[in-house]
């Protein structure tokens, strides 16, 4: 299990599903200042590429924690075709704006039971009420027009996300999985529920807690440790 950077009363823990490695949203100076020394020491022709990747890498960051991201995984997972199928997981907090937290998660839950159409549905989760929203998307993608073209590349993409908040906090816990393999998206919201129902607020390594429970089989929480192999 693992729990925010950054931690806030009350914390919160979650378990991290197979294949996703977490993104360093806190890195020290000295870490920084190695990588810095590293670029600068290769050839001109790699260290300019390799500035482009490093300066990315920064401005990854900084937005990340400007929108209270608490956590950023990136997964890799094989598909049917024998590539590699690639996802982004991220954990964020966002206040209620003034209101009480399970109140705004609840009322947003059963706009969801009456809005099933548009993507959404209300979430019983061991950690309490919230929602599951899900769309596909044409967003911007990677890679660089045809020679010509001002045009920018685009590509669909599947986004699922988990709302849930617990008890005695002011913010809303979201959960957001992000990937460009729509075709594996039932695959992926198996993954986005599994996570969600990890969600607790309760210390797993305290006695009381009695300790990190391996998820009965078949349940969405045991899902996130067999998609994908």
């Amino acid at each position: 299990m693992t729990e925010p950077v950054g931690e806030r009363e009350p914390a919160f823990w979650y378990a991290i599903p197979h294949g996703y490695l977490q993104m360093d949203l806190d890195p020290p100076v000295e870490r920084i200042e190695a990588l810095v020394r590293q670029v600068l020491s290769l050839p001109e022709e790699m260290r300019l590429r390799a500035e482009e990747v490093l300066r990315f890498y920064a401005g990854v960051v900084i937005s990340l924690n400007a929108h209270r991201v608490q956590a950023c995984l990136i997964g890799s997972h094989p598909d049917d075709a024998g590539g590699i199928a690639f996802s982004v997981l991220t954990v964020s907090t966002v206040p209620a704006s003034g209101g009480n937290a399970k109140l705004v998660i609840a009322s947003l839950a059963g706009t969801a039971a009456d809005s099933a159409d548009e993507g959404m549905r209300p979430l019983e989760l061991p950690c309490g009420t919230g929602f599951l929203a899900e769309k596909k998307v044409v967003t911007t993608a990677p890679g660089r027009s045809a020679e010509g073209s001002d045009t920018p590349l685009e590509g669909r993409v599947w986004q699922g996300t988990v709302a849930v908040t617990g008890s005695g906090t002011s913010d809303i816990i979201m959960i957001q999985m992000v990937t460009a393999a729509v075709e594996l998206a039932d695959d992926y919201r198996d993954i986005l529920l599994g996570v969600a129902h990890t969600v607790t607020f309760t210390d797993p390594s305290l006695p009381a807690a009695g300790g990190h429970e391996v998820p009965e089989p078949g349940t969405a929480a045991a899902t996130i440790r067999n998609d994908f192999g």
